[in-house]
């Protein structure tokens, strides 16, 4: 008799294999226009979202900002992806360490929140050029966000590597994204190129799938620009907008299903030289309320704003350029150093009354830190450093080149010429057309002379010795992420003038400021103080040890007047005492090394040196301190006060 078949594994697992598939596919996330709703696996849906940014927060303190949004009530975290944080040259990728958004994926899975992504290619959120990267502009004619062929194949290649990476994360996949935005606010950009949001649109779909949802948001009066057939239609807005009638604008885009708001916000943004944004908590949780009874679904920017560090603080230009504060706290629910605030607790109150809101308290302020005063201790002028900031060597050039035509993204860039004459009574130093982009510290023979700026009206007055060095440091304080956004080239844009000569024959010295600090000056020993304050570009530091664990702080420095600031080789941001109103910056606790370990503090001081060079940590935040009101001078000499304006 033959021997029967044995059962095989495959036999086995088939009937477990039907009854688990037919659940993978009631995986989905659906607009339900019968009903004016979503539907998450097929049960209706509302999101309460917050918008949160890993780019701007230490990746060890993700899981714990992520906790806190899970406790207040929410159900989903809403975050961008900034091309140029992940691709910072053609082809060069960098998902590692604080850049893993995949790593950051999962712990929102850990949190139990789902999640709507924002992947650009622009995305504005007042970040280093809209989160576009700066090495597009290596091509001087492209034009930014439109169907120039240049722009489009930068694009197609980034996304043709994120999107294919994020495709397992889609929610009907098994993962926890439910829904992907397509540009962002395109309605206010001056281009209005509807082939370029339809191109976006079909390389999502073909990268993507048709199951994923697709949406735009815009203003109120971007949605005309803004919307395209195929793509869900939501709006954002504030506290103190008509909702009635933004709502009502936006069923002309989207007749039927839920009503969106996709960034409600709950603070705003800071400008150096502005006081410190705030919305009061009553307008907050009022308008909450409000859309959540209309049933309406809504993510609240920011819920946690985060930092700027380094160099990647964007700007507006809105009639003048406006730079962004290092800080971006944005008086959100949950502060910069990560503390719930009343207003988080106001608002999962409100959030309580619609759904339900995790049992057990929200976890106390961080521990926090003072120390000081510490007294900082002369390292040496820029210029004496100017062999290790640009070990290669200077470009020549008979004018001055931008910081793009010589591969010079963030940061700072020496420009250097020869008197050809002697200038024997004090002579005008200014620059054409507006040509500074964006500060720019002039000095003769190393000594400093004074500042040029972008939109404001300095008179630099110069007397020197034919052959004299005239040196100019140019400051990139971040790139136009909203406003014009016309391609913000950085630099000398024009050649500047002494008197009626126009300066030529150029030398131009990228400098390498983060691998000074983070390498050379810990092998140094520390200097003594100058015996007189120096003035001008200068480099300050000092060691300081933590006796017990430590805790967050804020660095406070009271007298210095602008510059940047590292903290055991970590690019803390800048920082503008002298315009504010941020006066503080914050410091995360595992930046520092506790119990005993020293840590150093190096700090990069562009104009003038207070008499006593004291810094201070201190256990709370000042960020509405300005200390001087700012005008700003259009090239004609008018002027006017500053005032806060919205996207």
């Amino acid at each position: 008799m033959a021997p029967k078949n044995p059962l095989c594994l495959p036999s086995l697992l088939l009937p477990l294999l039907t009854l688990l598939l037919p659940q993978a596919d009631t995986r989905s996330f659906v607009v339900d226009r019968n009903h004016n709703r979503f539907l998450l696996d097929g049960a209706p849906f509302r999101y309460v979202s917050g918008s949160l940014h890993y780019f701007r927060v230490p990746r060890v303190l993700w899981a714990d900002r992520l906790f806190k949004m899970r406790m207040s009530g929410l159900n989903v975290v809403q975050f961008y992806v900034p091309w140029n944080y992940h691709e910072p040259e053609p082809g060069v990728y960098n998902f590692n360490g604080s850049r893993d958004l995949f790593a950051f994926l999962k712990e929102a899975t850990l949190a139990n929140l789902l999640v709507i992504l924002r992947p650009g290619p622009y995305i504005c959120a007042e970040w280093e050029m809209g989160g576009l990267p700066a090495w597009l502009l290596r091509k001087p004619k492209i034009h930014l966000r439109t169907s120039d062929p240049d722009f489009l194949a930068a694009v197609d290649s980034w996304f043709k590597v994120l999107l294919p990476r994020i495709y397992p994360w889609l929610y009907h996949n098994g993962g926890n994204i439910i829904s992907i935005q397509v540009e962002n606010e395109y309605g206010s950009y001056r281009a209005c190129d509807v082939s370029y949001m339809r191109h976006l649109a079909g390389l999502f779909r073909a990268l993507l799938g048709d199951k994923i949802l697709l949406f735009t948001t815009d203003g109120p009066e971007g949605l005309k620009c803004g919307s395209l057939q195929g793509l869900y239609t939501t709006v954002d807005f504030g506290p103190a907008d008509n909702m009635t009638k933004i709502f009502g604008l936006l069923r002309k885009y989207e007749p039927r299903g839920p009503l969106v708001n996709s960034e409600y916000y709950t603070g705003w943004l800071d400008y150096w030289g502005q006081n410190h944004s705030t919305r009061s908590v009553p307008a907050v949780t009022k308008g909450l309320e409000k859309m959540l009874k209309l049933g309406a679904s809504v993510n609240m920017y920011m819920f946690h704003g985060g930092t700027n560090f380094g160099y990647w603080n964007g700007a507006d230009e809105k009639g003048r350029f406006l730079p962004i504060t290092t800080s971006y706290d944005y008086d959100a629910p949950i502060s910069e150093a990560g503390d719930p605030t009343p207003k988080l607790l106001a608002i999962r109150n409100v959030i309580s009354k619609f759904q339900e809101v995790p049992l057990g308290p929200l976890p106390p302020p961080s521990p926090k830190m003072k120390l000081g005063p510490l007294t900082l201790h002369l390292d040496g002028n820029l210029l004496d450093f100017l062999d290790l900031l640009c070990p290669q060597g200077p470009i020549h050039s008979i004018l001055p080149m931008t910081f793009e035509a010589v591969n010079q993204v963030h940061g700072y860039m020496l420009y250097r010429t020869y008197l050809t004459y002697t200038v024997s009574e004090p002579t005008q130093l200014w620059v054409p057309n507006n040509g500074v982009h964006d500060r720019a510290y002039v000095m003769v023979d190393g000594v400093f002379q004074g500042v040029l700026e972008r939109n404001m009206k300095h008179n630099v007055f110069l007397m020197g010795k034919v052959g004299d060095k005239l040196d100019v440091l140019l400051e990139n304080m971040g790139r136009l992420s909203f406003g014009s956004n016309s391609s913000d080239f950085k630099g000398l844009l024009q050649p500047p003038i002494l008197g009626q000569t126009v300066l030529t024959q150029w030398m131009m010295f990228p400098l390498k400021v983060d691998n000074l600090v983070k390498w050379w000056f810990p092998i140094q020993p520390l200097k003594s103080s100058h015996p007189q304050a120096p003035s001008g570009p200068t480099f300050y530091s000092t060691t300081f040890p933590i006796l017990n664990s430590g805790g967050d702080t804020f660095l406070f420095l009271p007298g210095w007047t602008k510059g940047q600031v590292w903290i055991n080789g970590f690019n803390l941001g800048r920082y503008w005492t002298k315009r504010g109103p941020q006066q503080t910056l914050y410091v995360p606790r595992p930046l520092l090394f506790p119990r005993g370990t020293h840590n150093r503090i190096t700090l990069l001081e562009l104009e003038n040196v207070p008499p006593q060079p004291q810094i201070q940590f201190l256990d709370r935040p000042i960020l509405n301190s300005t200390k001087h009101r700012t005008y700003i001078y259009s090239l004609s000499g008018a002027s006017e006060p500053m005032e806060l304006s919205g996207h």
